[in-house]
Parts: structure tokens; sequence; C-alpha cells
């Protein structure tokens, strides 16, 4: 039997040295802890369907470095944050001048700092589920720390442009961590885009730790191109009655994968998590999603729609974990799905899984294909097929789009995903 390939040690090897020593150490402890990691299999339940598509070869150990220039094609207005390979662009930032709100790229930390920020790094996140998430720990060269005093609110969203300009092959790893004080509030939003035709890979991960009835709003955009591979995980800890709120749009790839994992920790936490995900040609996404009701009176919301065309594969795996002390937890999941053509596959996992009594709880899943009737009904009175097969594809997911809290990535999301899938179609 052939063994499972390992994690290269070029994968391994100390990035840029521009960090506060602490973070350096860390990164050495998490490089250290990965050395000789087998990497996910057919026969590794998250990655089953993924595994075939992950491509670590030497190519892409080294870095990515470029002068290009970082941009995006919203219309950002007010504060914002720009990442070039992994590595922040004040020059090209703006950030905000908030009483109680900080914001420092993680270069420019002090030991102390640090030290601080290092103990609390990949805290959130479960490292059975996304070990393979972690190698951003043994590699980022920099990252975005946004702290939130109590009470403070940021009047506007600050938007998180990460872009990758793989001109030379190679590999990028993001890192952001917010820390949102007793009743903040605050709206994120993350961009990955890319530019260049090499081969690239984007690990890419964010961290979210909600203190008191704070109010964190999420928003993450996934569509960097056909050339980059992206792996990326985000999680959340939840103290008492505060909320969390994501909303994500995703366009598949080579290789696109996302881990989003939530812990309700305190009564009264909530949180909500929407999702789009569409897919065309050979591409192919995984979403994993886990939400831990370890605290009573804890609320959550989950709906997640994948349109798959021509011979794409999307995947949907969600899963909430009531605890035993969870009593009074509500909890809903809902996953549907739309298969554009016969060589296009879907594949859906809701997972309840409850240790309390007194709890609501509901989940359920469907695979289906446009309604030839409907497609009729719109034809007969003079619109193309094309156009009705648009129509009816963008108003599976509208409902979700809808939700986003930002108008102008909300109209830029409808734009980009009504674009998206008139090119699955020819005109009939």
């Amino acid at each position: 039997m052939k063994p499972a390939p390992k994690l290269s040690s070029a994968f391994l090897e100390p990035a840029g040295q521009k960090l506060p020593s602490p973070l350096l150490e860390l990164r050495r402890q998490r490089g250290t802890a990965l050395v000789d990691m087998p990497l996910p299999t057919r026969k590794t339940e998250n990655w089953k369907y993924s595994s075939r598509y992950l491509k670590l070869d030497d190519t892409l150990a080294g870095s990515l470095t470029s002068t290009g220039k970082a941009g995006t094609d919203l219309a950002v207005e007010g504060y914002h944050a720009v990442f070039r390979n992994g590595v922040m662009v004040p020059e090209a930032s703006k950030l905000p001048d908030v009483d109680g709100i900080d914001i420092r790229r993680f270069a420019d930390l002090s030991d102390s700092e640090a030290t601080k920020l290092a103990e609390r790094l990949d805290n959130t996140l479960d490292s059975n589920a996304v070990q393979l998430a972690r190698l951003n720990s043994a590699r980022f060269e920099d990252g975005l720390l946004i702290q939130l005093k109590p009470e403070a609110v940021l009047d506007k969203p600050l938007f998180i442009v990460c872009e990758t300009d793989a001109s030379t092959s190679g590999s990028a790893y993001p890192r952001i961590y917010l820390d949102a004080g007793h009743h903040s509030q605050i709206t994120v939003v993350e961009e990955y885009t890319s530019t260049g035709e090499q081969s690239a890979m984007v690990n890419a991960v964010t961290e979210f730790t909600l203190a008191e009835g704070a109010q964190v709003t999420s928003v993450r955009l996934s569509s960097d191109g056909q050339n980059v591979q992206h792996i990326g995980a985000t999680g959340a800890r939840l103290g008492g009655n505060s909320r969390f709120e994501s909303h994500a749009v995703c366009f598949g790839g080579p290789l696109r994968r996302h881990d989003l994992q939530v812990r309700l920790e305190q009564p009264g936490a909530e949180c909500k998590l929407n999702g789009v995900v569409v897919t065309q040609g050979k591409q192919h996404y995984d979403n994993h999603t886990t939400i831990e009701h370890v605290a009573p009176h804890c609320n959550s919301e989950e709906t997640y729609r994948n349109i798959a065309a021509d011979q794409s594969h999307a995947i949907f795996n969600g899963r909430i974990h009531i605890h035993p002390d969870a009593q009074k937890s509500n909890a809903n999941m809902s996953n549907k799905n739309l298969l554009l053509s016969t060589g296009a596959e879907i594949d859906t996992k809701p997972e309840l899984e409850i240790y309390a009594d007194d709890v609501k709880c509901a989940h359920g899943a469907t695979i289906g294909q446009l309604d030839e009737d409907a497609i009729f009904y719109l034809v007969s009175r003079g619109i193309s097929r094309r156009e009705a097969t648009t129509l009816l594809s963008m108003a599976f997911i509208n409902e979700l789009i809808e939700q986003i809290p930002v108008a102008s990535v909300k109209e830029a999301s409808q734009g980009r995903l009504n674009h998206f899938i008139e090119q699955t179609f020819v005109e009939g």
C-alpha cells in the first residue's frame, strides 16, 4: 500500500523575520508540531472529497513576492486594510481613527503585546478539524490585530482586501484576529482576490472573540483566480448575549475549502450563518461548518445554498453540537442545492449531535434541478431560455444575498453571481 503523503519540510521553513520575537517563537512551535504531518487522503472523513485536489508541491513552498498593486473592484468607502501576498500594505490602507478601536499589523506590536496575542491565536479553532489550516500559524509573515474596547462602535465597515499576486509560484498566509470588547460593534468585510497566472496557494485564517453583548458581522468574499488553491478557516468564540453574523459568497476554483467554527460559550449567545457557493467547469468548493452550543439559552440559524454547473463539485458539511449543559438551545440548519447539469455533483451532510433534553433543533437538505415548467412559462412570454435559467438560478440564492448588510457588497455580489451564472448557459 502506498504510504500517505506528508507535509513537506519545505513548507515549514521560516518565512520573513519582521515579526516580534514572541510571534516568531509561536511560528517555530507550530512548524515543529506539523513536521511529517500526514496530508489528508480520501480516507480522511473531512477531506474525502477534497484531498485529490490538494497539491502542495515544492513550487508553492516559498513566499510570494511582488511589487504589484493590490486592489478590488468593490466600491470601497471608508476604512480599508490591504494585504498583498499575506503582508499588510500600510500605504495602501486607511484605518479608522476612532476612540476605543485599535487596529495594527502584527509587525508593529511590542513584544509584550505580541506575547498576549500569541497566547490567544488558534484558540477558536479545533485542531482536529482544521489541522491543515494551522499551517498558517507556522508560516504567517504578518497579520492584522483588531481590538475594540467596551462600548466601542465602528461607524463604517472595515474592508480587508487580501490579494494574491501569483506572478511567481508560491504561497501566502494572511492572518486576522479580532477581539470585540463588551457591547462593542463592528462589521468586517474580507475579500480574497488574485492576479497573475502562476500556481499559488492561499491559507487564510481569521479569528473572532466576542465579549458580553458584543455584535460582530463578518462578510467573506472568495473569488481567487483559477490558478490559486485557497484553504481558509474562521473561528469565533461568543460570550453571553453576544451575536455573530457570517455572510459568505464563494466562487469555485481548483481547490476551495473553508472551515467555519462557532462556539456559543455563555448564555444568550447567538449566531447566524449564511453562505452562497457557485461552481462551474471543473471547479470545486468544500464548506465545513461547526456550531458548538456549549451554554444554555443560545440560538443558532444556518442557511447555505449551493449551485453547481457543468462537471463541477460542491460540498456542504454542517454540524451542530448541543452539549449536555446547553438546555433551552434553539438551532436550525438548512442546506438547499441546485444542479444545473447532469455532470455536476453536490454532496451535502447536515449533522445534529444532541446531548441535552430540552432543546429545539431542526435540519434539512435538498438537491434538485430547475423547474422546466417555470422555464417554459418564462420562455413563452418572450424571455430567452438563457435569461430564464439565469433568473431562476439567481432567485434561488438572492434571498441570502439580500441579507448582506453592506449595500456595496450586496450589489457587487449580485452582479458577479449573475455574470457567473450567465456563463454556464448557452442560448437555447
